[in-house]
C-alpha cells in the first residue's frame, strides 16, 4: 500500500467524492488499485486496500449502505457508515448496479451473523474511506447473475453485459489457463511455433471454404483456412520435424452447439514418427494440459478402442464410455425372417441393433412413446420398436406378436433379457441406425444413472476406415485425403479400397471428440493413388494439389500430426453445454454476431474496388 501511495503523493491526498465521473477524464486521480476482489480474505484483516470494478448491487440497511463490488475475480462487499465517512456514505447512496467505481478503505471480519458462507470473500468486506465513481451506467439490459432468465439472443447483442457474468468470466480464465499450458507442455517436448497464412488456396477439408475476393488479382479469390494442414506438411518437408500453432480456423458449415464458423484449434505435427510416438506426445499434453488448467488427473495410457469395435459396442465413434449401456447387433437374426419391417431393411443392406437397458421399471409407457416421437422428429428416424420384459417375463410389444420363437430365442439370449428389462430396437440403414440408438444410450443412460461414477474420462478411438461411400455411391475420404494407410492395408487401395484402414486417430473426453490426427503420406506416388481412388483425374490432381506432390518427391520424412478443438476442450473442461459459453464473442446458430451486426453488406465502391458485383436474393 506504502508502494501504491508513492506513485501519487505529489497530488497529495485525494478526498472523498472529489471527483465523479462528470469531472473529467482524470477520475482515479493519485489512488491506483492494489487488490482484486477475490483476494480480500482473513488474512487481509487490518490492510488498507484500493478496490475498483463494477456494482454489482446496492443495499441500504438502516442508514448503512452495503455494496457488493465486482471485478474479473469475483466480489467482495463493501460498507459505507455515514458516521465514518458522511461524504463517501452520501455518493454511496447514488451508486446504482454496473456503475464503475474505486474505493480505498481497511478490510475487516464481518459479524459472524451477517457472514456469507457461498462467497470465498464472505468472512470480510471493506469499510471504505473513499470513493470515486469513474463511470456511470445506463441500467443493464439483464441481470448481471450466473443464471439470467433471459434470452440467449438478447445475451448475445448485449454480449459486453454477458460477458461480466461469472460463469463465462471463469470460462475465459480456464481458457487462458488451458492455451497457456498447452504452450508450456509442446515448447518443452521440442515443438516450434510457427504461423501458417490465413489467406490461402481451398483445399478439400470437408466442409465449405470462406472465400476472399483479391483486390489485386481481380476475379481471384483467396479461401480461409480449414486447418492448416497442408502448411504443416510442407513445413515437416522443409526440415522443421516438431511445429505447432494455436491457429484460427474457418468452415462454412451449419452451426451447432459444438461448432462455429470460425474457431480456435491447437495444431501440430511431428516428422521421424509413428503413430506411437505421437500418441504418446498427445497423452504427455492432454494429461498435462488438463491437471494445470482445470485441476483434473487423468491416469496413463489412455485406453484405447477401434473404430469398428466403438460403433458395434456404442454406436458412435467418440463413445462415453462411462455409461455402462452397450448395443447389441441382431441383422443376422432377421436374414430369414417374417417380420417385414426387419426383414425388408435387412435385404437392402441396412442392419437391425437393439438397446437393452435392463431394470428399466422407471420408464413408463408415456416417457417411451416421447422417445419415439423424438426419434422421428429430431433424429430422423422411421420409428423405435421396443419390447418390456414385465415381471412374470412376458412380453409386452407392439412387434411380439410378429417375432418368431427363434428371433424371440435370439433376442433373450443376446440381449439377455429378463423381467423388467425394455429392448429399444432400430432397423434401417448403419449411420442412422447406430445415430439414433448412440443418442437413446447416452440420454437414457445418463437419466438412469447407469454411469460408472468416473467424473471424466479420455480415450484414443483408432483404425478409421479410409474411404466411404458418398451419396452418389463413389469412395470419399472419411477425414482428409491426406491420412496414410495402414501399410499392411496398401494392396487393398487397388483391389478394395473400402477396407483400408487409415492411421487416424482421434482423442475423446468424456464422449467429445477433443481432435483428431494421422500419419500422412509421406510418398508421392501413394497420395496419388488415394486421389486416383477418390475420382480425381491426374490433370485434376497436378493442378490442385501439384505443389504438394512436388514437395513430396522432393524428399519428405515420414510425418503425423494431431489437431485439437481448443473451443470444444474447454467446453467439456467448463462443464458448459455449448461453445458459445466458452468463447469470448461467438454467432448464432445462423452464423451472425449480433453484437457486432455482423455479416453486412459492403458498400458498392468496395464491390467496385474487388471487381465484384453481388446478386441480392428476392425480399
Amino acid at each position: 500500500m506504502e508502494r501504491l501511495r508513492a506513485r501519487g503523493e505529489d497530488s497529495g491526498r485525494v478526498t472523498a467524492g472529489a471527483t465523479g465521473s462528470d469531472s473529467g477524464l482524470d477520475v482515479m486521480g493519485a489512488l491506483r488499485r492494489s487488490h482484486a476482489a477475490a483476494s480480500i480474505t482473513v488474512a487481509s484483516v487490518g490492510e488498507e486496500v484500493v478496490l475498483a470494478g463494477w456494482v454489482q448491487r446496492r443495499r441500504d440497511h438502516g442508514g448503512v449502505i452495503f455494496v457488493d463490488l465486482r471485478d474479473r475475480g469475483g466480489l467482495v462487499q463493501i460498507v459505507f457508515k455515514p458516521d465514518t465517512s458522511p461524504e463517501c456514505h452520501e455518493r454511496a447512496s447514488g451508486l446504482r448496479a454496473e456503475y464503475v467505481i474505486l474505493v480505498r478503505g481497511r478490510v475487516q471480519r464481518r459479524s459472524d451473523e451477517t457472514v456469507n458462507p457461498k462467497l470465498p470473500t464472505g468472512e470480510v468486506e471493506v469499510l471504505v474511506d473513499e470513493v470515486r465513481v469513474l463511470n456511470r451506467a445506463t441500467p443493464p439490459p439483464f441481470a448481471i447473475e450466473d443464471d439470467p432468465d433471459v434470452d440467449e439472443s438478447v445475451r448475445m447483442r448485449h454480449r459486453v453485459h454477458d460477458l461480466r457474468r461469472a460463469p463465462l468470466q471463469k470460462a475465459l480464465r480456464l481458457r487462458h489457463r488451458l492455451f497457456q499450458a498447452v504452450r508450456a507442455s509442446l515448447s518443452d517436448q521440442g515443438f516450434l511455433e510457427i504461423e501458417t497464412p490465413m489467406l490461402t488456396r481451398s483445399t478439400p477439408e470437408g466442409a465449405r471454404d470462406f472465400l476472399v475476393p483479391s483486390r489485386l488479382q481481380p476475379g481471384s479469390f483467396y479461401a480461409l483456412p480449414q486447418s492448416p494442414q497442408i502448411m504443416k506438411q510442407l513445413l515437416m518437408v522443409a526440415g522443421f520435424d516438431r511445429y505447432f500453432q494455436i491457429a484460427r480456423c474457418f468452415r462454412d458449415e451449419d452451426q451447432r452447439a459444438d461448432r462455429q464458423l470460425e474457431f480456435t484449434q491447437v495444431d501440430l505435427e511431428m516428422a521421424f514418427v509413428g503413430v506411437e510416438e505421437v500418441l504418446a506426445c498427445l497423452e504427455e499434453l492432454t494429461v498435462r494440459a488438463c491437471a494445470e488448467s482445470a485441476g483434473i488427473e487423468f491416469p496413463r495410457p489412455f485406453p484405447r478402442i477401434s473404430y469398428a469395435e466403438a460403433m458395434a459396442r456404442f454406436g458412435s465413434d467418440r463413445p462415453d464410455t462411462r455409461i455402462q449401456l452397450e448395443l447389441v447387433d441382431l441383422t443376422d437374426a432377421f436374414e430369414r425372417s417374417d417380420f417385414r419391417a426387419f426383414r425388408g431393411v435387412v435385404d437392402s443392406g441396412g442392419i437391425v441393433k437393439c438397446l437393452p437397458i435392463h431394470d428399466a421399471e422407471a420408464l413408463s409407457r408415456g416417457q417411451i412413446d416421447r422417445l419415439e416421437a423424438m426419434v422421428k422428429k429430431e433424429l430422423g428416424g422411421k420409428g423405435l420398436a421396443w419390447i418390456r420384459v414385465d415381471g412374470n417375463g412376458d412380453w409386452q410389444s407392439p412387434i411380439a406378436k410378429f417375432l418368431s420363437e427363434a428371433e424371440r430365442g435370439a433376442i433373450a439370449k443376446r440381449c439377455e433379457a429378463r423381467p423388467g428389462s425394455l429392448l429399444f430396437f432400430q432397423a434401417d440403414d448403419a449411420t442412422r441406425a447406430n445415430a439414433i440408438l448412440s443418442r437413446l444410450r447416452v440420454d437414457l443412460g445418463r437419466r438412469l444413472g447407469r454411469v460408472d461414477g468416473r467424473d471424466h474420462e479420455l480415450l484414443f478411438v483408432v483404425d478409421f476406415p479410409l474411404f466411404e461411400a458418398a451419396e452418389g455411391g463413389e469412395l470419399t475420404y472419411v477425414h482428409q485425403p491426406f491420412v496414410a494407410p495402414h501399410e499392411e492395408d496398401l494392396a487393398l487401395l487397388d483391389s478394395d479400397p473400402a477396407r483400408v484402414r487409415g492411421t487416424h486417430y482421434d482423442v475423446v473426453m468424456d464422449g467429445v471428440e477433443l481432435g483428431s490426427g494421422s500419419l500422412r503420406n509421406h510418398r508421392a506416388d501413394v497420395q496419388r493413388r488415394i486421389f486416383d481412388v477418390m475420382g480425381y483425374g491426374r490433370k485434376q490432381t497436378e493442378e490442385r494439389f501439384g505443389f504438394l506432390l512436388n514437395a513430396l518427391e522432393s524428399g519428405a520424412p515420414p510425418h503425423g500430426g494431431f489437431a485439437f478443438g481448443l473451443d470444444r476442450w474447454v467446453m467439456v473442461l467448463a462443464g458448459a453445454e455449448s461453445l458459445r459459453e466458452v468463447i469470448a464473442f461467438p454467432k448464432t446458430q445462423r452464423g451472425q454476431d449480433l453484437l457486432l451486426e455482423a455479416p453486412s453488406e459492403a458498400e458498392d465502391l468496395q464491390l467496385e474496388e474487388l471487381s465484384l458485383r453481388v446478386r441480392r436474393p428476392a425480399q
